[in-house]
C-alpha cells in the first residue's frame, strides 16, 4: 500500500533531501528542544498534532527508558515507531496519555499541556493487553471510547450510542455490535479497537502493534481504514514491527532505542545504518521492500 501523502505538499514520501533526517547526536546543540523536534521531521511550520521535546521519562528505581527524545506528528499524517522490545515505546505513549509524568522535557498535543487534550487522543493497545473474555459486548467495548473519567457509571446518551454504531460502521463490523468480544477472531479484534477510538473523537491516534499476527489482506483492510481517517486530519502514532508497512503507508518513520535514532522520510531512515543501529545488531537488506535478515554471529538468525 502506497501512502496517502505520496504527493502532497511536502513532496514525494522517499524523495526529500537527507537532510530532513536526523539523529539525536546531530541535535545536541540545536537550541530549544521545540525548536530541535521540529527541526528532527524537518518541519519549521504548519500545524502539529504532537510535540515531543527533550523527554526524558521512566520508572523509580530504573535508569530513563526515554533519553533526550524528540519527534514530531504532524496533523493528518501517520508516522511509524520502529524498535526493539525495551526501547521506550511504551514509555513513550505513557507519557503522552499522561500516564507517565515525565522526568524532564514537554509534550504538547495540538499546542497544548498533556493535560489539556485527553480527550483529543486515543489509545489502542496491544490485543494481549485485553481481556477477551470478560462478558461483554462489542457494542459495550466501543462505548468505553466515550467515556471521558466523570465517574464509574454512567448512562450512555443517544451521541454515545450514534457515535459508537458509525464508528462500527466506519471500521466494516456493524453487524457485531451485539456479539461478545470472547468470539471475535484476530482481525475483528483490531477493528473492535481501532472502532472505540474513533467513537472517541480523538484527532490523535496512539496504535500499539495494530497488525501483529495478522494476515496481509486483514492488515491491507486496516491500513485503508487508517488512509481514510488521516485524509479526514486525524494523525496517526503507530507502534509497529513491521518496516513493509512502515516503508510503504508511513508518512514519517521515527527509530526510537531509549533514543531517537533517526526520523524522516521512510526510504531515508530504514537503512541498514539506522536500522542496525536501533536493534543493536547487523541488520542486512534482502530486497527492496524494507526486508531484513538479523546477521548475528554464526549467519542469519531472523526477519523482519
Amino acid at each position: 500500500m502506497t501512502s496517502h501523502h505520496g504527493h502532497d505538499a511536502h513532496g514525494p514520501v522517499g524523495h526529500e533531501d537527507p537532510a530532513h533526517v536526523h539523529d539525536v547526536a546531530a541535535l545536541d546543540g540545536a537550541g530549544h528542544p521545540a525548536a530541535r523536534a521540529r527541526l528532527a521531521a524537518g518541519h519549521t511550520h504548519g500545524p502539529l498534532a504532537l510535540e515531543v521535546s527533550g523527554l526524558w521519562a521512566g520508572y523509580p528505581g530504573k535508569p530513563p527508558a526515554l533519553e533526550d527524545v524528540s519527534l514530531v506528528v504532524p496533523e493528518g499524517e501517520m508516522v511509524g515507531l520502529v524498535g526493539p522490545n525495551g526501547a521506550g515505546k511504551s514509555t513513550l505513549f505513557k507519557s503522552i496519555l499522561g500516564v507517565v509524568r515525565p522526568l524532564r522535557g514537554e509534550i504538547r498535543v495540538f499546542g497544548r499541556p498533556v493535560s489539556e487534550t485527553r480527550a483529543d487522543v486515543a489509545y489502542t493497545p496491544q490485543v494481549e493487553e485485553v481481556d477477551w473474555e470478560f462478558p461483554v459486548s462489542v457494542r459495550d467495548v466501543v462505548l468505553l471510547g466515550r467515556w471521558r473519567g466523570s465517574g464509574p457509571f454512567r448512562r450512555w446518551s443517544r451521541e454515545d450510542r450514534d457515535a459508537a454504531e458509525g464508528a462500527l460502521e466506519r471500521v466494516g463490523v456493524p453487524e457485531l455490535a451485539n456479539r461478545q468480544v470472547g468470539e471475535l477472531s484476530g482481525g475483528q479484534r483490531r477493528r473492535v479497537l481501532i472502532a472505540r477510538s474513533i467513537a472517541r473523537g480523538a484527532r490523535l491516534l496512539l496504535l500499539d502493534e495494530p497488525f501483529a499476527g495478522l494476515d496481509a489482506g486483514v492488515e491491507h483492510d486496516l491500513l485503508a481504514i487508517l488512509d481514510e481517517l488521516t485524509h479526514e486530519g486525524c494523525s496517526i502514532l503507530i507502534a509497529t514491527h513491521d518496516l513493509a508497512c512502515v516503508a510503504s503507508a508511513c508518512d514519517e518513520a521515527c527509530c526510537l532505542n531509549r533514543r531517537v535514532q533517526g526520523y524522516g522520510p521512510p526510504a531515508d531512515v530504514l537503512t541498514e545504518d539506522v536500522l542496525s543501529r536501533t536493534f543493536e545488531r547487523a541488520l542486512v537488506p534482502i530486497g527492496a521492500d524494507r526486508e531484513f535478515i538479523i546477521a548475528e554471529g554464526n549467519g542469519s538468525a531472523g526477519a523482519n
